[in-house]
């Protein structure tokens, strides 16, 4: 019996670093890219802004699969989002809402839209009142954004476009505002 025992505690140990060895070896792979990237940010800033939108890309795509863990699964929507809603059922529309804006966002950061296409976009979401209860409901958590930042002023961009539609004389939605300066 001691023998087994102790063949097993060296399988572990064996298991444990060879685990030990592959975090290592992925800790200095991550680190050789980050240092990778950095270099030619420098030497090539076109290929900087490539790896900036590629890490964009990834970080887009990680958001999405834990919006859609937590779509699926109340518990983990709760998790997620901090704003105070009637039910689980508004609380994944709040969800929805937010990841529609956030990919709009996404769009216009990694260039794929201008400030004016990402305007239109956000004037078509503001009509719909699921997405302006969610807006308003989010409005302390854009407090915080500071004012300089790209999500500051799309946010500030996003209340005069409601301010401007709220007010507007006319029908038609599609031409209400002033168009923002790039």
């Amino acid at each position: 019996m001691a023998t087994r025992n102790f063949r097993r505690r060296g399988l572990n140990g064996a298991a444990a670093a060879g685990a030990a060895f592959a975090a290592g070896a992925l800790s200095a792979l991550a680190a050789y890219r980050h240092w990778h990237e950095a270099t030619c940010s420098r030497t090539n800033p076109a290929q900087g802004l490539e790896a900036q939108r590629a890490r964009l890309a990834d970080y887009q795509r990680l958001q999405l699969r834990l919006l859609d863990k937590a779509m699926d699964d109340p518990q983990l929507a709760a998790v997620m989002s901090t704003v105070e809603t009637e039910s689980p059922a508004q609380r994944r529309q709040y969800l929805f809402a937010n990841a529609l804006y956030a990919n709009a966002l996404f769009g216009y950061r990694i260039g794929i839209a201008n400030l004016e296409e990402l305007r239109g976009h956000l004037r078509v979401l503001v009509r719909n009142p699921i997405f302006r209860a969610y807006w308003e409901a989010t409005r302390r958590h854009r407090a915080s954004l500071r004012d300089d930042s790209e999500e500051g002023r799309v946010g500030r961009m996003m209340d005069a476009l409601i301010r401007d539609l709220d007010e507007a004389d006319t029908d038609e939605w599609w031409v209400v505002g002033e168009p923002p300066a790039e």
